[in-house]
């Protein structure tokens, strides 16, 4: 097994449950809920079905960015993180016991939980290891399958299952207790080297033999097969609730819904994405779309039902029955959704603040339109297969080939035919062993693949003769991934029983499927970068080859390996101009694929300086005011940095501020202008010379209060950013202030003619040339309502205005402008703007 030691707690995900008290630990085994994955913020969420909402998060925070496989019961979730191959049990009754272990990165490996045992599963060794689900320790030893084994989940009766395409077979394998073995029922449900698809049921399993499109259901003791009319190579969810099991063909959008009785509905799904497999729930069937982030809901009869949006998935969506309710997840969204039994559906906030551990992270920004789709190319039937080859043995011979190209449709199955009989093989296996042949006679094998357009053209292979003077299978395969993506398989020489060996050909297995990879006449072969898929599980096993064109058996197979090479280019990088930073940008992208190793940090360079991120945005300063900044963004893994992304963005710059007009009244002066922030934000302001008042507020127009009238004065105008200050002026006048001489006749007696003229003694509207009422310093009489510049005020006389102003009543004179510089009672004069003495200097 790849599995290593079990480690004490929270080294190898960082497992933290956030702010859980005793009192919170109640929730854990709540049943009705559902754990799941988001990955931007490295937590998992526990979803309240009947809520539907988050009451529980824990924190995974070197899981961050990852992809993670999460398996749950009432007891325990358990997390495998396929990037590094960590794997993490959480105890629910608690939530503060946390084990790990370490497995091999990469798909390939997975992690079954039923409701009291767990397995791991090696589908590429085919190997098949119970432990405890409290501790992640093995328990007793593994079952052992031929490689590349698929399926590896539970039924309703806590029995796993897994597909054995090398044999036809799926397995299913009880538990053990007690410290006993696991017991182990096997089935035959496809010819060997078919392609199997595995779907457990409530009370069983549906295997899809993929070749010839038969699916087969085991419910107890009963077996049942029906031919399924699909068009291309079909898909099964990993668990299919109720008696109908749907089957997707993604290529053609295609669902297919099979029932005891056989085919139940034939339905096709609208749109052009790429579908996952479908989910049958209460009668309804569910089929997922991650480009759109859509699910497509049909009733039994294949007729559509308001379907599920969820924005900006960023992933594959996961879609988990758990007790009554459908869970769907986007690992990329902030969302998820609770679908109950009557196809209700609610929306849950996976980063709701108001739960245990809550710590929402800021809203992400928009994410980048999609790429446009390229235009189909036209579908016909595939291409010949490539490097057909076939290899004697004792009786026998084994014929491998190389992929043919499916020319736009999924290649369903290949077809050899040699020795007067003819062979299905599944489109994943791509190797034969044809048995029971005469040594001594010469055969060829013609093979050619088949698609939904039909029969390629054929290849045959190169003529053998079967011989009892086989070789010695290498004694063993090792295999290295390297970090320029190439793998290097070696093994020592081979027996050749007298015989010269001439060539060794090795064959790669992952999961469900094996194919050859190439041949080579020494010990050791370089898998070309690319040939395998990076992040991928693999393993090989290695045939000898002698002079006679005899091969052995195979060698024992090799450790697995994960292909990696430094991640792509990161995409989407944008920069732009922090605009509260002086010299800085901020620069944002996309996380590329990281190519079979996990991207451990970003570096964001822009000329000699270099800054480091582990998230998506960075932010890079100490340049000049205005400045273009070429930036190239990095992603780094341990096979090294990636190519470049680039953007370019300007720092902030100083200013640019430009007055384009003034005014003013006798105690305001008001600037109009116009500023260039330099792609930041300016903050204005303008003040007044000579002691003049000030002004804060937008940068277009400020005005300046507490002027004196008739008198000039310089506006000076600032604009502020992050990068500097400027500063602007405009030279402006106050306008002169006037007064209006009042003096208001009573209703009767002399008061009725009192303002009617000047008369001897006292009278309203005198003006004098001092602040006194001295006859002799009496320059003249103000007809009510003449209209006086105002200069300034000073003290004088106490005057009353009586009847004829309101009762005005002050010892404030007014400077006027009548007959020269001269004074009038303020209490005989009302000022413009509100009579408001303030808006006069002194004298």
């Amino acid at each position: 097994m790849t599995i290593g030691t079990v480690l004490s707690l929270v080294t190898g995900l960082g497992l933290t449950a956030l702010g859980l008290g005793a009192a919170d630990q109640a929730v854990a085994s709540f049943d009705a809920a559902s754990w799941v994955w988001s990955t931007s913020k490295g937590e998992m969420a526990r979803i309240n079905g009947v809520t539907a909402k988050v009451d529980t998060r824990v924190d995974v925070p070197r899981a961050r960015g990852h992809q993670l496989q999460v398996s749950q019961n009432d007891r325990f979730v358990i997390l495998r993180d396929v990037n590094t191959g960590q794997v993490g049990t959480m105890d629910l009754a608690s939530l503060k016991e946390f084990q790990t272990l370490t497995t091999q990165s990469g798909i390939g490996v997975s992690v079954a939980l039923g409701e009291h045992a767990a397995f791991i599963v090696d589908a590429v060794r085919g190997e098949v290891q119970q432990i405890d689900p409290h501790t992640l320790a093995p328990m007793g030893q593994p079952l052992r399958y031929p490689p590349g084994i698929t399926g590896g989940s539970f039924d309703g009766t806590d029995t796993l299952w897994v597909g054995v395409p090398g044999q036809g077979t799926v397995s299913g394998i009880s538990p053990a207790t007690g410290g006993g073995t696991p017991q182990v029922r096997t089935e035959s449900v496809a010819a060997p080297n078919h392609d199997l698809a595995v779907s457990t049921l409530d009370d069983g399993v549906a295997v899809l033999d993929r070749t010839t499109n038969a699916l087969t259901m085991v419910r107890g003791d009963q077996v049942r097969t029906t031919t399924v009319p699909l068009t291309g190579p079909g898909t099964l969810a990993a668990h299919t609730d109720g008696r109908a099991v749907p089957i997707t063909v993604p290529d053609d959008r295609q669902v297919v819904v099979v029932g005891d009785e056989g085919v139940r509905a034939t339905f096709t799904v609208p749109g052009d994405g790429t579908l996952q497999p479908a989910v049958a729930w209460q009668g309804y069937v569910y089929v997922p779309e991650a480009e759109t982030g859509r699910v497509h809901v049909f009733d039994a009869a294949g007729r559509p039902r308001d379907g599920i949006a969820v924005d900006d998935p960023g992933g594959l969506l996961d879609l988990e029955v758990r007790e009554n309710y459908l869970f769907i997840n986007a690992p990329g969204a902030s969302t998820a959704r609770v679908v109950d039994d009557a196809h209700h559906v609610r929306t849950v906030d996976k980063y709701a603040d108001d739960v245990l551990g809550g710590d929402p992270p800021p809203t992400p920004p928009d994410p980048p339109p999609p790429p446009k789709k390229p235009k189909k190319p036209p579908v016909t039937e595939p291409g010949a297969p490539r490097n057909v080859h076939a290899a004697a043995g004792n009786a026998q011979a084994r014929v491998t080939w190389q992929a043919a190209d499916d020319n736009g449709a999924a290649i369903t199955r290949y077809v050899v035919r040699g020795a007067g009989r003819t062979f299905q093989v599944g489109a994943d296996q791509r190797a034969l062993e044809v048995t029971g042949l005469t040594n001594g006679k010469t055969y060829r094998f013609e093979v050619w693949a088949v698609n939904k357009k039909g029969d390629g053209p054929s290849r045959t292979s190169n003529p053998v003769r079967p011989t009892a003077e086989v070789p010695d299978p290498p004694a063993s395969a090792t295999a290295q991934a390297k970090p320029d993506g190439t793998v290097v398989v070696s093994w020592p020489a081979a027996n050749g029983q007298g015989l010269d060996i001439v060539r060794y050909e090795v064959t790669g297995v992952a999961e469900g499927g094996s194919a050859p990879v190439g041949d080579a006449r020494g010990t050791s072969l370089t898998i070309k970068a690319g040939a395998l898929d990076y992040g991928k599980q693999y393993a090989f096993t290695v045939v000898a080859v002698n002079e006679r064109g005899a091969g052995s058996q195979a060698s024992p197979i090799s450790e697995t390996v994960v292909p990696y090479a430094r991640p792509e280019q990161p995409g989407d990088v944008d920069a732009a101009t922090v605009g509260d930073k002086a010299g800085t940008v901020r620069v944002t992208w996309s996380a590329p694929a990281d190519n079979g190793r996990p991207i451990s940090r970003y570096e964001v360079t822009a000329g000699d300086r270099t800054v480091q991120a582990t998230d998506t945005s960075a932010e890079i300063g100490g340049f000049g005011a205005g400045q273009d900044v070429a930036v190239r963004v990095r992603a780094v893994n341990a096979a090294g940095a990636s190519e470049p992304g680039t953007a370019t963005a300007r720092t902030v710059a100083e200013p640019k501020l430009t007055v384009t007009g003034s005014s003013a009244t006798f105690n305001t002066a008001t600037v109009s202008f116009s500023v260039d922030a330099g792609g930041g934000t300016a903050a204005c302001s303008a003040s007044a010379s000579s002691g003049g008042g000030a002004a804060n507020g937008n940068c277009s127009t400020l005005t300046v209060g507490g002027l004196k009238p008739s008198t000039a004065y310089t506006v000076t105008v600032t604009a502020k950013n992050a990068a500097g200050t400027v500063t602007a002026t405009a030279k402006r006048t106050t306008a002169a202030l006037y007064g209006t001489a009042t003096c208001n006749n009573g209703e009767e007696g002399d008061t009725a003619t009192y303002c009617d003229e000047d008369r001897a003694g006292r009278n309203g509207n005198e003006i004098f040339s001092v602040p006194d009422q001295n006859n002799d310093k009496q320059v003249g009489w103000a007809k009510p309502g003449t209209r006086l510049q105002s200069y300034c005020k000073v003290k004088g006389d106490d005057v009353d205005s009586y009847i004829y102003n309101h009762h005005k009543h002050s010892t404030w004179w007014v400077k006027v402008n009548y007959k020269g510089k001269n004074y009038i009672p303020w209490a005989w004069l009302n000022l413009d703007g509100g009579d408001d003495l303030g808006d006069l200097p002194a004298c």
